[in-house]
């Protein structure tokens, strides 16, 4: 399989790297091709590579938690505005608010459609979250972009990821595999509240304190020069390693960790000075530079990120490609996956979004665009490897591969075309006013 793999992925990347001009010109997005791909591999096809969810799930569980870790660390450098900012009250109710809305709508469906209290709630849970690896056309275009549907869907696919962890293990204390205390006391303390919290501040801290560290460094010393992907790595290994530690949610950590690095630039950068493009001239020489450090740094490692998280997002859907049996597409599976993208997303939405400052139009975008991915299938193979089984766990891993198949085809695919129109619109209106 080892042999299997290196040569899949060697030819993948460079045919990805090869035609990258020309496939951003098509309606499909990388993550259909990767899918496809996967799928052609896979055991029913020509079947070079052959992974089950049970057999496979903490192999799974693991190639799924690096990839949420190095995108929601990415959402985190990408956004700017300081948190006292209006923009951020859109994203920070659908992180929370819309995402529990969703889950007990998505909860209700599975109940509807025959499934045990426990098992719809694991489908809700592992569905809610949206991804924040895919469809990056949805996302902020740069570092500076106040578009508000654009800042809401990216803080929002990095915040939701560690918010839905709670609902996890809920589902799973329903299931008897954790346990939640009387009356759900221990849940409330040690799943929800100490975890999220805990969770933002140590990331906070973290994000704060080493690029105070690493910039100090460069100014003072002239040290740590050019080592920005160790840097990287080295923040995310050492934030993640400690939330699990502390027993604190590390992918909020991980997500809060890139947003204080984001924060202490933004502080050290003086008004009025274009950033990424100040950087990006200087060259190397801005890493030490009195002013620019901080900019510098932020820039070099989040274009690092980004290429992790493309080489991340094509593993994952590779596999997600092989785990895709014909079988899986059952009238329920294909009804829950409709429910989710055309009922629970667009109703959530549009119930806890009014006077949020939306446009109509942004609304039904935001509605739209809740692509389901990475996220989803990281709880799926973390609930499985945790224990989770029973004859309704075929029916809840079914419907959320089935899911995230028709979530990447629908949204992904309508991504490019929707966005450029949303963008050609957002340009005429603001002629139009001036």
């Amino acid at each position: 399989m080892v042999t299997t793999w290196f040569l899949i992925v060697g030819l993948l990347l460079i045919l990805i790297g090869l035609t990258d001009t020309w496939r951003r010109e098509m309606p499909v997005c990388a993550a259909a091709l990767y899918l496809v791909a996967g799928h052609l591999i896979g055991p029913e096809v020509f079947g070079f590579l052959d992974l089950d969810l049970r057999r496979d799930a903490a192999l799974l569980e693991r190639l799924t938690e690096a990839a949420v870790l190095v995108s929601v660390f990415a959402v985190g450098l990408r956004l700017r505005p300081p948190l006292r900012d209006k923009l951020w009250r859109v994203p920070l109710v659908m992180a929370t608010l819309t995402m529990a809305v969703t889950i007990a709508l998505i909860c209700g469906a599975g109940l509807v459609m025959g499934l045990a209290l426990a098992p719809a709630l694991l489908l809700a849970a592992a569905l809610a979250p949206t991804d924040p690896v895919l469809a990056s056309d949805v996302q902020v275009d740069h570092e500076h972009d106040r578009d508000r549907l654009r800042f809401s869907l990216t803080a929002e696919a990095g915040l939701n990821d560690g918010t839905a962890a709670p609902f996890v293990m809920l589902a799973l204390g329903l299931m008897g595999l954790h346990t939640l205390g009387p009356w759900g006391a221990q849940w409330w303390r040690q799943d929800l509240l100490w975890p999220t919290l805990g969770g933002l501040a140590l990331g906070w801290g973290l994000g704060f304190a080493f690029s105070r560290l690493v910039v100090w460094l460069r100014r003072e010393r002239e040290q740590a020069l050019g080592m920005e992907s160790f840097l990287t790595l080295g923040l995310i290994a050492l934030t993640y390693g400690l939330a699990l530690l502390l027993q604190v949610y590390g992918f909020l950590a991980v997500f809060a960790a890139g947003l204080a690095m984001r924060q202490v630039e933004r502080q050290d950068t003086p008004n009025g000075m274009p950033v990424v493009d100040d950087a990006a001239r200087l060259g190397p020489d801005a890493a030490a530079h009195p002013q620019r450090a901080t900019a510098y740094m932020a820039k070099t490692v989040l274009d690092f990120t980004l290429d992790l998280e493309k080489l991340a997002e094509m593993i994952v859907m590779i596999v997600v490609g092989t785990l895709i049996r014909g079988d899986a597409f059952t009238p329920l599976s294909i009804g829950i996956a409709l429910a989710v993208c055309f009922v629970a997303r667009p109703l959530a939405v549009f119930a806890t979004t009014p006077r949020m400052g939306l446009t109509p139009g942004q609304r039904r975008l935001a509605a739209w665009f809740g692509i389901r991915g990475v996220g989803s299938m990281y709880y799926l193979a973390f609930a499985v490897a945790h224990g989770a089984s029973g004859p309704q766990m075929g029916v809840v891993a079914d419907a959320v591969l089935v899911t995230v198949v028709l979530s990447v085809l629908l949204h992904g695919s309508s991504a490019t075309p929707v966005m450029r129109l949303y963008r050609r619109a957002r340009r005429h209106g603001r002629s139009a006013e001036g």
